[in-house]
């Protein structure tokens, strides 16, 4: 009966790149010393009765690395896009011109650096927890397996498949950190 028993890395393996994708959204917009078009990307708009992201009511650029634009298509919008960043908590002062809106990236402080660095672990240690969740539900699934008819030998193997697996995720989840760390710091 222990033959029939098959974990499904396939499947751990693909949640567990969720995490990681998860995490690199949100190191994304956390704000360096440079301008990104991801920093615009959890600013919502109130536009046409709903709440749209940014990137549906304008083209965002990033002519320099401290200056993002943002081409406003509707010019009606403008004005509701300026109040979303300035209420958006980025620390950011829109500038309008027309209809486009320039958002001058503006250097970061040693104190801002190291709340922003902090808050970059505290993105990477939810990633790590949700490794750890998957590697607990791919080992009561061995457990299972066991109560089953899976040999101990067999279970050991499988129990040491999934650990190499979460090993691998959370070594890529701090260098991740460790390079977000260096970016958020480099003056």
């Amino acid at each position: 009966m222990s033959e029939d028993f098959m974990l499904d890395t396939d499947d751990l393996k693909r949640r567990m790149d969720g995490a990681i994708s998860a995490l690199k959204t949100e190191f994304a917009s956390l704000r360096t010393g440079r301008g990104s078009a991801s920093m615009l990307e959890p600013v919502m708009v109130e536009a046409y009765g709903q709440r749209t992201p940014i990137n549906q009511v304008g083209t965002v650029n990033v002519p320099e690395p401290r200056m993002v634009t943002i081409n406003v298509w509707d010019k009606s919008m403008v004005n509701a896009v300026e109040k979303a960043i300035r209420e958006s908590g980025l620390g950011i002062n829109p500038q309008l011109n027309g209809t486009i809106i320039m958002l001058p990236i503006p250097e970061l402080n040693e104190e801002r650096r190291r709340e922003l660095s902090k808050v970059a672990g505290q993105y990477a240690e939810h990633a790590r927890v949700s490794i750890r969740n998957l590697r607990r539900d791919g080992m009561d699934q061995i457990k299972k397996g066991k109560a089953d008819g899976l040999s101990e030998d067999d279970q050991k193997i499988w129990e040491g498949e999934v650990q190499d697996l979460t090993n691998a995720y959370i070594k890529q989840i701090d260098e991740a950190l460790e390079n977000k760390q260096t970016e958020i710091m480099q003056v």
